[in-house]
């Protein structure tokens, strides 16, 4: 470019060099021409005739000035034109510069389009690849789900086989249960003529260890002792049979007893697995059975520390557990896979199972023990066979779950409470409402928060969430104490069937034992 640009002027240079060159030898050719005319004219006869020449000379003369000019003026235009021409050149360089800039910006670009093409190129490729994987996966696993749909038929049909051999063999233990059972009544009721049944109320009832003996109660007042008895919380307590022995079982897995009187711990019970969610004592307060999360119940000796049985039979967490109050081998425990199943603490076999549609949160034998009154989730109470299995009646008790059973010193009247916070006393001759106690502020804190009758039925004790314990009167039908203690949303109240003392425990595994 430069050498072009270099070339154009100096042919510039030269045409402008060859125009003046050419115009002065025009003027030299026509002064040379006209000079000898110019001298014949002045000379000889034409004279009149060079005038004229001469006038032409000088017209001649003027037309070379204004040919100078005119030259002068393209010599000018000339001038401007190359500066122009210098201007585009300039121009024109930068131009070519920016063309090659962006000639090698393209080259760059296409070069990363190749390496981004190529790289595209990799990974469609490889995306093909994961889409055809993928494609055999959804394959396989489609023939997975099958083969599993297909394994899970079959296993319900071998599931609901064994559990009909299940209770195929359920049917023929308890035929032989009962036989054994008949044959052991024969021979009680033979040898034991001091076992006599007494009618009270249209309730059989029985007498063993002071069972008839009724305690007056007294309202309790001052919080005798606080005791830190388990981590993690205490949800049960029961006093044993005419004893001031507390019984109390925690989220620790331990089951501990306690004086009463000095507030001291008697023994440790250890051998539950998973927290304790229920306990019941047997009539002669040689077993503790704990309704444990694990799905199991364990019986445990509290004279020797031992474990007696591990019940095992339940298909969820274990929450309610009692045993009769008359001499019995039995205990009757609730789950919440909808069975309530009746054991036999002798061998430590589940003798009898009964299904219900609605999970039962508290359960207790009647005074007869015979008689399972269960309360559930749908807020109804039910009675059972205890025997046979076989349903007797139901009530709808509460417009909420049941949350705890407690029956009467008498065996006439049961306690329910409910978490719609009201607590309601039964009579099991006729399933109807006796008596209904509440209170504003009183609110149940789990749906295992138990209440209590006392010793005499005067008296309903009931925890709250907001750790108080309210005392009802059946007499005076209204609220005549209310007992503050507890930094914790109260699960659990115990009357002592001697009268007194009250116990109470909470969600932080403190117990309090409260006295007149």
């Amino acid at each position: 470019m430069r050498n072009s640009s270099k070339d154009l002027e100096e042919a510039g240079r030269a045409a402008i060099k060859r125009a003046i060159r050419d115009l002065r030898k025009r003027h030299f050719l026509e002064e040379g021409a006209h000079a000898s005319a110019i001298l014949a004219l002045q000379r000889g006869p034409f004279a009149a005739q060079g005038l004229e020449w001469k006038e032409k000379a000088e017209n001649l003369e003027v037309e070379l000035q204004q040919c100078y000019k005119a030259q002068s003026r393209l010599s000018e235009q000339l001038v401007d034109e190359v500066s122009e021409c210098r201007t585009s050149k300039a121009l024109l360089l930068e131009k070519s510069a920016a063309v090659i800039k962006l000639q090698n910006e393209v080259a760059q670009t296409r070069e990363e389009c190749l390496k981004l093409k190529e790289a595209l190129d990799e990974k469609s490729r490889a995306f093909d690849i994961v889409l055809r994987e993928n494609e055999e996966l959804r394959v396989k696993l489609e023939e997975q789900i099958l083969k599993s749909r297909s394994t899970e038929a079959e296993n319900k049909m071998l599931i609901e086989r064994m559990m009909l051999e299940k209770m195929k063999d359920a049917e023929k233990l308890n035929e032989i249960n009962a036989m054994y059972q008949d044959l052991m009544d024969q021979l009680k009721v033979s040898s034991i003529g001091q076992l006599a049944r007494q009618q009270v109320d249209g309730v059989v009832r029985r007498t063993e260890l002071g069972l008839d003996y009724h305690a007056e109660s007294t309202i309790p007042s001052l919080c005798r002792h606080v005791i830190h008895a388990h981590d993690g919380g205490c949800g049960s307590i029961a006093f044993q049979s005419n004893s001031t022995k507390l019984v109390s079982g925690g989220q620790d897995q331990k089951i501990k007893v306690w004086d009463s009187t000095t507030g001291l711990l008697a023994t440790t019970l250890h051998g539950c697995v998973g927290s304790v969610l229920d306990l019941t004592i047997t009539h002669d307060n040689r077993l503790v059975v704990a309704a444990c999360s694990s799905n199991n119940l364990y019986a445990l000796e509290p004279a020797s520390g031992r474990a007696r049985h591990t019940l095992s039979g339940h298909r969820d967490k274990v929450c309610s557990v009692d045993a009769p109050k008359v001499p019995s081998r039995h205990v009757a425990s609730a789950a919440y896979d909808h069975t309530i199943k009746l054991w036999d603490l002798g061998t430590g076999f589940c003798i009898n199972t009964i299904m219900s549609n609605s999970n039962c949160n508290a359960l207790c034998y009647a005074a007869d023990g015979l008689t399972l009154c269960s309360g559930h989730l749908d807020g109804n109470l039910r009675l059972w066979d205890g025997r046979s299995g076989k349903f007797i009646n139901e009530v709808v008790g509460h417009s909420n779950a049941i949350t705890s059973i407690c029956l009467s010193r008498s065996g006439n009247t049961v306690l329910t409470s409910g978490r719609d916070n009201m607590h309601n006393i039964y009579d099991l001759r006729s399933l109807e409402v006796c008596e209904t106690f509440k209170v504003s502020g009183n609110q149940l804190a789990s749906n295992w928060s138990r209440s209590c009758i006392s010793a005499d039925d005067s008296y309903v004790a009931v925890g709250s969430a907001d750790g108080a314990v309210h005392i009802w009167s059946r007499l005076k039908k209204g609220l005549v104490a209310t007992l503050r203690g507890h930094a914790a949303p109260v699960l659990s109240c115990s009357w002592n069937g001697m009268g007194e003392p009250l116990a109470s425990a909470d969600k932080t595994g403190t117990v309090c034992i409260w006295s007149p």
